[in-house]
């Protein structure tokens, strides 16, 4: 690999690295976008398995303890840290 011209600075070349790296991440951000799956799963547990309360209510707690481990991520510094 050739060394970059010398006419940039080492400003300019990290600022191109910058754009570079910014024009990489351009899809959605899915892991924000999971509590639109939760929202309408929930009720249709508690609706489709209203016959079936034991498993009806193991299916819930697991679904509801999913969405808040999942939100407890988004706020802790993992998520920050996997995002940069």
């Amino acid at each position: 690999m050739a060394p970059p011209p010398s006419s940039l600075s080492d400003h300019e070349t990290a600022a191109a690295a910058a754009a570079a790296k910014m024009k990489q991440k351009r899809g959605p951000p899915f892991l924000l976008l999971v509590p639109l799956i939760y929202a309408p799963i929930l009720p249709l547990i508690r609706i489709s398995l209203r016959h079936k309360p034991v498993l009806r209510d193991r299916l819930f707690t697991a679904v509801l303890a999913g969405a808040f481990v999942h939100g407890a991520y988004l706020v802790t510094d993992l998520y920050d840290i996997e995002s940069k």
